[in-house]
């Protein structure tokens, strides 16, 4: 099956408070997709995000990120005051978070709905509980103890918590009971909320694309209740920690920092706890993208400490050991290979054993070989996802603006088509993506906009300035699902056994838009004001 998909993290969506969540505009968005003919919603990790505000450093590999709990569904609930939200400072930019506005200020709303929430029947919230007791007690523990320590990492607690003294967390239970409880409502309402959308966009036809991060962060629950998963030495600090070594884009290469697995446990446990986590996201996700494929084949070791990833080395992963045991005993998971980076033969076949679909970039093609892998005409087979671009390159508009004369010449030989403005420039080389025989096509939203260095996500190997743009209500509108949707019927991708919408003649551009009535529906909300009041005063 031919499909396509757009690339927007949650925290993008639009909304009332800040960052994006799981709030009315998630299931407008949801609207557009299916308007536009779209099959799948790519989104970036869900999980808790540490510091720093990256989705692939998270406090739990489980655990759901506080930020996108809707605000409005708390007020619905009679939870929180609509008064109470709007005093709230929690941004001021619609364009981008500020996250530091949403740690200082979404926290003590969120206290306060839980205050609340405990006065209300709870037998929902005791079932959840339940369900998730192999992962929840200690997540909920872990985030209480470390506010008790005034948010510092756990390998920095005395050894009576670092180490898990079993009296010492007895204890912990017992004092910090009502923080505990805190933490586990807050996932509650966060996995109820992402549950209603991702069955509202199932019953449109939408799938959801989930990344999954190879690694944890040193600074998780994971690390600090399974330490026996991870290279430490007896005083729990890592031997070495994850990264990539240096290439074109780094000389100093990447230090990521996270702890590494040890393989060989893992292996006698079956690969237990990723197949738990496999079947966790098999509940948030209907298709998973395995972030960093190459590290099942080796993984990048750097000695702990060092100050960047120069004096790493190449070490065996699992390989198709795990591949098999996730096949084995996960049902129903699709999963794509995040298979960039410096890829090696050994990596290649362990793509193609395994007969995951891995990813080809339009904007690493063209650099005059007419052998590079990622230009359409290479792709050998069907069984891969072309994107324009990533959450960590360029966007397209701006790889079009920065490149060289020499590679837009390329580019336009290579595709036969004029253009006269970069804007033109970007819709053929989406055209070409779209018509190439992978069978999944994936474009960042940016791209459709022609945003340029003010909308990427993400500079890697650089803190602060990431994960903060924003959508704005009006850049999303009827004529550009026209556009999409034209694009995606030309290139055979519209999804099967669905009433296709009639598409406006031409193929306008976004630049032609007018402002679209799916963000200015004026529904009236429960305390009398408009959707179209609320979207202005946000």
């Amino acid at each position: 099956m031919r499909a396509s998909g757009i690339l927007l993290p949650v925290s993008s969506l639009p909304s009332r408070y800040g960052i994006g969540g799981f709030t009315k505009e998630a299931y407008d968005w949801i609207d557009f997709l299916k308007k536009s003919g779209q099959t799948f919603w790519q989104i970036l990790p869900l999980g808790h995000t540490s510091y720093g505000d990256s989705p692939y450093q998270s406090f739990s590999t489980v655990a759901g990120n506080p930020y996108f709990v809707s605000l409005d569904d708390l007020i619905e609930q009679g939870l929180l005051t609509r008064e109470e939200c709007d005093a709230a400072e929690l941004g001021s930019n619609p364009s981008y978070v500020d996250y530091g506005k949403q740690f200082e200020n979404r926290y003590p709303l969120l206290r306060k709905a839980y205050a609340n929430d405990k006065r209300n029947d709870q037998t929902a919230f005791e079932a959840f509980l339940k369900k998730e007791e192999s992962w929840l007690p200690d997540y909920a523990l872990f985030m209480a103890v470390k506010d008790l320590h005034e948010k510092k990492a756990w390998y920095e607690w005395e050894d009576s918590y670092k180490k898990r003294d079993p009296e010492t967390l007895e204890a912990a239970r017992k004092v910090l009971a009502d923080d505990i409880s805190f933490h586990e409502h807050v996932q509650f309402w966060f996995m109820t909320q992402w549950v209603k959308l991702k069955d509202y966009a199932q019953e449109q036809g939408i799938r959801i694309i989930g990344d999954l991060p190879i690694y944890v962060a040193i600074d998780s629950a994971d690390a600090w209740v399974h330490p026996q998963l991870f290279q430490f030495d007896e005083d729990l600090n890592p031997k070495s920690v994850a990264g990539v070594p240096p290439d074109a884009f780094s000389e100093d290469g990447q230090l990521w920092g996270n702890p590494l697995y040890d393989w060989d446990y893992h292996k006698k446990t079956g690969y237990a706890w990723w197949i738990n986590r496999i079947r966790h996201a098999a509940v948030l996700y209907d298709v998973i993208r395995f972030d960093h494929f190459r590290g099942l084949d080796e993984y990048f070791a750097v000695p702990y400490g060092k100050k960047t990833a120069r004096k790493g080395k190449w070490m065996p992963g699992p390989g198709m050991d795990l591949i098999c045991a996730i096949r084995e005993n996960v049902d129903g998971i699709e999963i794509i290979a995040e298979d960039l980076g410096v890829i090696t033969d050994s990596v290649r076949d362990l793509l193609n054993e395994s007969g995951l679909p891995g990813m080809k970039v339009l904007e690493f093609a063209f650099d005059d070989d007419s052998e590079n892998a990622f230009l359409p005409h290479n792709y050998e087979n069907p069984n891969c996802v072309v994107y324009t671009g990533t959450h960590d390159n360029e966007t397209l508009f701006q790889f079009v603006c920065n490149t060289s004369d020499k590679t837009r010449d390329h580019i336009k030989n290579y595709m036969n088509r004029y253009w006269d403005t970069y804007e033109q420039l970007c819709d053929n080389l989406i055209r070409l993506a779209m018509m190439s025989i992978a069978k999944y096509c994936i474009i960042p939203m940016q791209d459709y906009l022609h945003l340029g260095e003010e909308a990427r996500i993400n500079f890697p190997s650089t803190l602060g300035g990431n994960w903060e743009w924003r959508l704005l209500p009006e850049q999303v509108n009827d004529g550009l699902s026209d556009f999409i949707n034209n694009i995606t019927q030309v290139s055979g991708r519209f999804p099967e056994k669905t009433e296709k919408p009639e598409a406006s003649e031409g193929t306008a551009g976004p630049d032609d838009l007018s402002k679209s009535e799916l963000w200015e529906d004026s529904a009236e909300t429960d305390n009398g004001e408009t959707t179209e009041q609320i979207k202005t005063e946000s």
